[in-house]
């Protein structure tokens, strides 16, 4: 029998909740913001720290979510005329009414039942983190997770993919990541692991199904 042992290592926000346009969509009606003007404040506010991606500042973390906060309203009222809409927490508002994919977490509860290596890694805020963790049972689903602001690495980095590896200890080519970002996927499959791009739970399962090898099932 093979002792061939997967890592399979599951993100957070998009796969074990609702996609990311959902949720960003609740908090900008909650909000009464404008989506494309949000994410114009976003952009601005990252490129001041090199950054692309509009989280990576507070999920590193560069800055806390208080002052990147600050930062935003400002832009917000500088640049679009925004006024009196001085945002203090994301995290509250974010996570209020975000549901927990069930059905997700039924198919890493079976993978880690058949013998796989089970995961979470995600870039995560640290104010985040309270909220998250009551959505899964995380010590019964995960045997490990990996957040971006603890360790100083994020998704696509090698650096994540290579720690998550090293922790899960297995090669890299028994690493597989479930991922709703393509630039994520990308990063992985550089990294030498197996991705999936998470766009269903059903089609994901089917595809995580058949990389288990049958002593894993």
């Amino acid at each position: 029998m093979s002792t061939r042992r997967l890592a399979v290592w599951t993100d957070f926000g998009g796969v074990l909740t609702p996609p990311i346009s959902h949720t960003m969509a609740a908090f900008c009606a909650a909000q009464n913001l404008d989506q494309q003007v949000l994410g114009q404040a976003l952009a601005k506010v990252s490129a001041r720290y090199g950054a692309v991606d509009p989280m990576e500042p507070i999920d590193t973390p560069l800055i806390t979510e208080e002052a990147w906060l600050d930062e935003i309203s400002a832009v917000l009222e500088a640049d679009h005329g925004i006024t009196g809409r001085k945002l203090t927490t994301l995290a509250d508002t974010w996570f209020d009414g975000r549901e927990t994919n069930h059905a997700w977490v039924a198919e890493l509860r079976k993978a880690r039942e058949g013998g796989a290596f089970v995961g979470m890694i995600s870039n995560m805020v640290p104010t985040w983190d309270a909220h998250w963790r009551r959505m899964v049972d995380v010590d019964e689903l995960f045997e490990d997770v990996l957040l971006s602001f603890e360790v100083g690495h994020r998704k696509p980095s090698p650096a994540m993919f290579a720690l998550a590896a090293e922790r899960a200890g297995v090669p890299a080519s028994d690493c597989v990541l479930i991922d709703d970002l393509a630039h994520n996927v990308a990063g992985a499959e550089a990294a030498g692991w197996t991705a999936i791009h998470f766009t269903d739970t059903s089609t994901a399962a089917e595809r995580l199904s058949s990389l288990l090898s049958p002593d894993l099932r």
